[in-house]
């Protein structure tokens, strides 16, 4: 049986400078297990960034609740929870540029406060888990291919061992090709690796291979 590890009841988000009652999220509820990969669909202005942003704790005044592992969001040191449950891919990489591929991913770690004995083997680890050699891990990330830097980006992303993967567009710059093997990883965290990926897109391709498809409509203004 899949662990219920995320929950969002009733949830509504609008912002500051809206109308009373113009919501960018309206009453969204939506349940994610370990052991799945999600993809959340939906056109623009549905609020699918924002929703990520709820999720990871990076925004907080919404209406309703957000529960990891039984936990109130409202209620945890969200700093603790980014840093320690939470791991995020963004379509553009957010890689440093002036660092190397591994110096990125071993930063993670120290910014996390992860207790590793070796940082550099388990950096070294974690790149082979997705399918990188020790050859990519002395090069500058200007470098590297945009297939290669999301590779780091997730590698990154998975150095203090979140057991949620959040990812925005995480192929919206890639190939068919490259993105077939980013999907690959992905799915193989989520199915091997148990974890949860929770993936915004546009793409056909990622909800066709997604466990779960949540799609998202623009909020309409309530009528009175």
């Amino acid at each position: 049986m899949k662990k219920e590890i995320l929950k969002l009841n009733k949830v509504n988000y609008r912002y500051d400078d809206a109308e009373e009652n113009e919501y960018v999220l309206r009453n969204v509820n939506y349940t994610f297990e370990l052991g799945k990969l999600y993809a959340i669909k939906g056109r623009s202005g549905s609020g699918k960034t924002t929703l990520l942003s709820l999720i990871s704790g990076l925004e907080t005044k919404y209406e309703g609740t957000i529960l990891y592992n039984e936990k109130d969001l409202k209620k945890m040191d969200l700093d603790t929870y980014r840093n320690t449950y939470i791991g995020i891919v963004f379509q553009s990489y957010n890689l440093l540029p002036h660092l190397t591929a591994i110096e990125n991913i071993m930063l993670s770690m120290d910014i996390s406060k992860v207790k590793v004995e070796n940082k550099r083997e388990k950096a070294l680890e974690l790149m082979k888990k997705v399918g990188l050699d020790e050859s990519f891990a002395n090069r500058r990330v200007l470098k590297l291919s945009g297939g290669e830097q999301q590779r780091i980006a997730i590698a990154r992303s998975l150095s203090y061992h979140p057991d949620i993967i959040l990812a925005d567009e995480p192929t919206g710059n890639l190939d068919k090709e490259t993105e077939d093997e980013i999907l690959k990883i992905f799915k193989n965290l989520a199915h091997k690796e148990n974890k949860c990926i929770i993936i915004v897109t546009h793409s056909k391709n990622v909800s066709d291979n997604a466990d779960v498809i949540y799609e998202l409509k623009k909020s309409k203004k309530d009528i009175k």
